[in-house]
């Protein structure tokens, strides 16, 4: 495996990350990465809006955040991120507030990688730049939802949420279950200067 790059999802990667979402055919059945944004709780309009100018606008807002990576130009996986008021659609999101103490700064909803690059760690570097974009963006209490497989394979095009094991293998600490097999898993990032851009 090559050197993978992290880059922001902006106006000026918007292209990279298209491309990746219609080779798919709109992942997921044309999720376009929206299910988890405030604007879809009103389906009628998010409906007339569709999915890819739904998405394309939220990121010219600067109310969109994942964590792309590059293979050389072009975008081969993401880590989408946000706060809990950009983000606030999860699954099993009664179980999530009956358990909830002190709400996270930062929640990480989904991960996609392109089929021609599974099973090559995408997943895991993809989520180490998002936590380097948080860290960057001043840090603060980061959660996430993976899916405990108890060390089960599954196939890799289901796991929108990754796994425990990856999560823990970057720092996170079991929190809680959410559902019948995803949990809650916390980490603190540190502010940082600057997000790293360079993975092997």
């Amino acid at each position: 495996m090559g050197e993978y790059a992290i880059r922001p999802l902006e106006d000026r990667t918007w292209g990279a990350f298209a491309r990746l979402v219609e080779k798919h055919n709109g992942v997921w059945g044309g999720c376009w990465c929206t299910w988890f944004h405030a604007e879809r709780y009103n389906a009628e309009a998010a409906a007339a809006e569709g999915a890819k100018a739904m998405k394309q606008r939220l990121v010219r807002e600067g109310r969109a955040h994942a964590a792309l990576v590059f293979d050389g130009d072009e975008a081969v996986g993401w880590c989408q991120y946000g706060t809990v008021e950009e983000l606030p659609r999860i699954y099993h999101r009664k179980a999530w507030e009956s358990g909830v103490v002190d709400p996270p700064d930062y929640r990480i909803t989904c991960f996609f990688v392109d089929r021609d690059h599974r099973r090559n760690g995408v997943a895991a570097v993809a989520l180490r730049g998002a936590l380097d974009l948080i860290g960057a963006a001043g840090g603060g209490v980061v959660e996430g939802y993976p899916e405990d497989t108890g060390g089960e394979r599954t196939k890799a095009s289901l796991l929108y949420s990754t796994t425990r094991s990856m999560f823990e293998d970057a720092g996170f600490i079991y929190d809680r279950s959410k559902g019948t097999k995803h949990c809650v898993v916390r980490t603190t990032v540190p502010p940082t200067k600057s997000a790293g851009s360079g993975y092997s």
